[in-house]
């Protein structure tokens, strides 16, 4: 009960703070005006959309949630505002499990927002794209499976992000939001980059400590390209949700729980005086 206090009370400072509606604004409007831009695929626009919009929703949401989080944990503890709060009868565990799903309702209302403005999106592409090409009927049914292919895809997108929440958060006990920041964007880039660069080194294209370092980020890095969806809704395949998208919740749940399990010893000795 303490910990959703908390949470509800840095929701509501993520929603109002200026980056949030700053980010939602050009998300927005990049989303809705690619509507209307020709991307020269021969009549394959609808695909681009998808994946860049995907990509799009998923970066500026890991970008709210890596600035809430570090002006929400480390302004805190740097400011001694946290000393206040911990004065009270609430423990570091709870202060830090409240901050997360605090950072977590920030993050899923800008989903929500963003989500339901790219799912708009499609179905005016798919409409819009056809008339221009031949100037045939546009079917609700075609357009209405054009958004729900999506669907998957945010969710999985929203995975991620809760991921990197979960690791951002642990991070922002220990240093300042500068390095919180790059220290997370660069996580993001090598979760994705491992799995192709385990692949070369199993190929035998590189030397031994290439080889080490792609196992070793592999084993402790999360793998994002799991929950990475873009590509395949791009060509029309359909992610199910039993056999994919639960299991990629199971693993969102685990690596957030170790992140956050990370953050409470990190947390525990912090001196906060």
């Amino acid at each position: 009960m303490k910990s959703l206090t908390i949470a509800m009370a840095t929701a509501r400072e993520a929603v109002r703070q200026p980056a949030f509606f700053v980010l939602a604004f050009i998300a927005g409007a990049y989303l809705f005006f690619s509507v209307f831009i020709p991307y020269f695929t021969f009549g394959e626009d609808i695909k681009m959309y998808k994946d860049t919009g995907l990509s799009t929703i998923g970066f500026i949401c890991l970008l709210l949630a890596l600035l809430t989080s570090s002006s929400t944990v480390a302004e805190e503890i740097e400011g001694k505002t946290a000393i206040t709060l911990l004065s009270k009868p609430i423990n570091r565990r709870q202060f830090i499990v409240g901050k997360f799903l605090g950072i977590e309702f920030g993050v899923l209302a800008m989903f929500i927002l963003l989500g339901s403005i790219f799912c708009g999106g499609v179905w005016m592409k798919y409409a819009y794209d056809l008339r221009e090409a031949a100037g045939g009927v546009v079917e609700p049914a075609k357009r209405l499976a054009q958004v729900t292919q999506v669907l998957p895809g945010l969710v999985l997108s929203f995975f991620e992000v809760t991921v990197l929440t979960a690791i951002s958060v642990a991070i922002s006990t220990r240093v300042p939001m500068l390095v919180n920041l790059v220290v997370c964007i660069a996580i993001f880039f090598l979760g994705h980059l491992s799995p192709v660069l385990v692949e070369v080194t199993k190929q035998g294209q590189a030397n031994e400590l290439v080889s080490f370092m792609a196992q070793l980020f592999a084993w402790a890095l999360p793998g994002l390209e799991f929950f990475n969806a873009g590509p395949s809704i791009a060509t029309g395949a359909q992610i199910p949700w039993i056999t994919y998208v639960l299991p990629a919740f199971g693993y969102c749940v685990l690596y957030s729980g170790a992140a956050l399990m990370f953050a409470f010893l990190l947390f525990e000795d912090r001196d906060l005086a």
